[in-house]
């Protein structure tokens, strides 16, 4: 297999990132492996609850990205990795959740796609979503109540003191790395793009595994 094409997907918390790669996913079954930054929060297991609730998730300090940049570059040399979970109701990391095998795409998406420069440095592709604050509060609020466990006073209250100053500060500025900004209200026609060249990608790398 060619070296595998690494795509980073960032954006605000609840801008469609997920979607997204779950949409190339789709596209190109077979040809895909994601990687979620979620998945790389720090364990905080070891302290009281209500102290690991203090943690702004929204601050790039929560990502273990050292263990990320890890995993990133072994499939990038065609290994396989035992990635991480987390368990967001117990502050805790899931070790070896699942295994994840190389694939000629590799999909990283997170709020922190394009922040950690060793990992942004390995990107051969990128894209950050811009989509409205209103929107993608209705978005954290559908997931973190259903997924996370928290109740609507708390994610209001993340939001207001952690997600939207974070964003301001970390993850928008990110966007001048991006090679594609997506704004996701107006266009309907960047995602088709972003498919139509990922499979040009593809075809260029088995025209270059099959030379005739």
């Amino acid at each position: 297999m060619s070296k595998t094409w690494l795509v980073g997907i960032a954006g605000g918390s609840g801008s469609g990132k997920t979607w997204l790669a779950k949409k190339v996913e789709g596209r190109f079954p077979q040809k895909v492996c994601s990687l979620s930054i979620d998945w790389y929060y720090r364990d905080l297991s070891s302290l009281p609850l209500d102290e690991a609730s203090k943690t702004n998730f929204d601050h790039p300090d929560s990502i273990e990205d050292t263990l990320l940049e890890t995993h990133v570059k072994c499939l990038l040399e065609g290994q396989s990795v035992m990635v991480p979970g987390y368990t967001f109701s117990k502050y805790s990391r899931i070790e070896n959740a699942q295994r994840i095998y190389p694939k000629p795409i590799t999909i990283l998406e997170g709020i922190f796609a394009l922040h950690f420069p060793n990992i942004r440095k390995l990107l051969d592709d990128s894209i950050f979503i811009e989509t409205p604050s209103e929107i993608r509060l209705e978005r954290r609020i559908a997931r973190d109540q259903s997924e996370r466990g928290y109740s609507y006073d708390q994610i209001v209250d993340f939001w207001k003191t952690r997600a939207q100053p974070m964003y301001k500060r970390f993850v928008q500025p990110s966007s001048k790395w991006a090679k594609r900004i997506w704004k996701a209200s107006e266009d309907n026609t960047s995602v088709e793009a972003f498919l139509a060249d990922l499979e040009n990608r593809l075809a260029s790398n088995a025209a270059t595994d099959n030379p005739k």
